[in-house]
């Protein structure tokens, strides 16, 4: 005991040790609570287990729906390649048979009735390889466009005039120029085709039908 103290007597005495044993106390708490916070930030080894699995587990599905897609992309451009590999070739062979069939056409119907046994056979025999070299092509997915009759549409037709006609809806195609052909689903040329103005309109000739 100080001198102090021995001079305010015991109740200050008691103060004093009351205030040491506070202090102790506060400074074994606050160690305590270091100790407590220092062993919280170590992580738990489970959680960390699992958030890694997680994030496997993420990547593997990411991974595994680019490998999905990158084979149906691949199928698709396989499938693609097959189809309209032979575009190019199929092409130049519609125009010899545009060229044959000008042959024919150059033939009058009544020359034709009235023609010999050689030309006779000619223009049969122009005939069966303007056929047999449409159906080869047809074989090979390509497919003439039927144009007469319809109405006409941008994506398959090629207008090249119009013709007045008030009996039949506008834009019907009433004459074919030179035939059209697809290959699978794009087109590989273009019908062109004469287009009838005047008309009533599609849609309301449509309507008329239905009334009748």
């Amino acid at each position: 005991m100080t001198d102090e103290t021995k001079k305010n007597g015991p109740d200050a005495a008691a103060v004093e040790n009351t205030a040491e044993a506070v202090a102790s106390a506060l400074e074994d708490a606050a160690d305590q609570s270091a100790g407590e916070a220092f062993f919280a930030q170590e992580p738990d080894p489970i959680d960390v287990l699992k958030a890694e699995n997680s994030d496997l587990r993420d990547r593997f599905m990411r991974l595994a729906a680019e490998m999905d897609n990158l084979r149906r992309r691949t199928e698709r451009e396989v499938k693609d390649a097959k189809s309209y590999a032979v575009s190019g070739f199929a092409r130049d062979m519609l125009a010899v048979s545009d060229n044959l069939r000008r042959a024919l056409d150059t033939v009058p119907a009544d020359k034709r009735a009235g023609a010999d046994a050689t030309l006779t056979s000619l223009l049969e025999g122009v005939e069966m390889t303007e056929r047999g070299m449409l159906s080869t092509l047809e074989r090979h997915g390509v497919k003439k466009i039927d144009a007469e009759g319809e109405k006409f549409d941008p994506n398959f037709h090629q207008a090249m005039f119009e013709i007045p006609n008030a009996d039949v809806p506008n834009n019907t195609v009433m004459q074919v120029v030179q035939a059209g052909f697809i290959i699978g689903e794009r087109v590989l040329r273009p019908a062109m085709v004469g287009v009838a103005k005047g008309g009533p309109k599609v849609e309301a000739a449509a309507a008329e039908d239905k009334k009748d």
